[in-house]
């Protein structure tokens, strides 16, 4: 193929016209196309026609066969294809990131920022801008400024209806922890296959979050630590701000530090991403 190569590797696949055991193969990716190659077979796949993609969910057809993969749902003549792709855990979790950065980088589309403060709706237009995908991140650039969404600090994402300006359609809206306060972002893309994408995205990075987090259960000594890390802000002593016995206080910090809550920088005892999350998931369950 002419155009760029972003990912090349060898792996198992499960595609229309497989019959039996999957075949080892090379999976390739351009900026336009997916192609699955193995001995006698060969399956083109434009990336036009990609409507959707998911993560470690095996189609019960192939079940018996794949455990972790990367499934892609697009259109084949009249009716559907679906291709399941297996690899090494690095091989795959890459291509998976890879696929999504090629499918959305550069496209267009409609978004409101912030739609909601809190639980308040805020009256802001909605701009034309351009979609940037990095690793973690999402950049819309338009109208002569940019915002970002860091995707660890993603809280919420759901699909629903809404008016950005040219009538009722699907938008991802996506609620994220911005400075310790919950704003809520919605975004248009130019097709209704490219918002279900973009919604799959961003459910995969919370997701993500989401399992890390399950793990976690602060208790609410930990939790007055990390609000009171949110409301002093850097260079404040925590000791200043929290009602809890020095040595007693140290090794809340110690163990908040441990499970990568919180910190220590040369300003002091600061939240991480994943800490910012959590402060507000509580500060907002409270406003509710």
């Amino acid at each position: 193929m002419s155009e760029t190569v972003v990912a090349d590797f060898v792996g198992r696949f499960f595609a229309p016209g497989v019959d039996g055991e999957p075949p080892t193969g090379r999976i390739v990716l351009s900026q336009r196309r997916l192609v699955l190659a193995a001995d006698g077979y060969k399956e083109t796949i434009p990336l036009s026609k990609v409507f959707d993609v998911t993560i470690g969910q095996v189609p019960p057809e192939m079940a018996g066969y794949f455990n972790d993969t990367v499934t892609v749902a697009y259109r084949k003549g009249e009716g559907r294809g679906v291709a399941a792709i297996e690899g090494t855990d690095t091989n795959i979790d890459r291509f998976a990131t890879v696929l999504f950065k090629v499918l959305l980088n550069g496209t267009k589309a409609l978004a409101r920022h912030p739609a909601k403060v809190g639980g308040r709706v805020v009256d802001t237009d909605t701009r034309k801008t351009r979609l940037d995908v990095t690793q973690g991140t999402l950049s819309f650039e338009g109208g002569g400024d940019v915002f970002a969404v860091d995707l660890a600090n993603v809280v919420s994402v759901e699909r629903t209806q809404r008016d950005l300006g040219n009538g009722s359609h699907p938008v991802v809206s996506f609620r994220h922890i911005d400075d310790g306060t919950a704003v809520t972002s919605e975004v248009g893309m130019t097709s209704g296959r490219l918002t279900n994408i973009l919604g799959r995205y961003v459910r995969l990075r919370y997701a993500d979050l989401q399992a890390e987090l399950e793990d976690l259960n602060p208790s609410e000594e930990e939790m007055e630590v990390l609000v009171a890390a949110y409301s002093a802000g850097p260079g404040v002593s925590l000791s200043k701000v929290v009602d809890i016995e020095p040595q007693r206080l140290t090794m809340l910090l110690n163990g908040l530090i441990d499970e990568g809550l919180l910190v220590d920088t040369d300003e002091g005892t600061n939240l991480t991403a994943k800490g910012r999350v959590v402060v507000g998931q509580r500060i907002e369950s409270v406003n509710t």
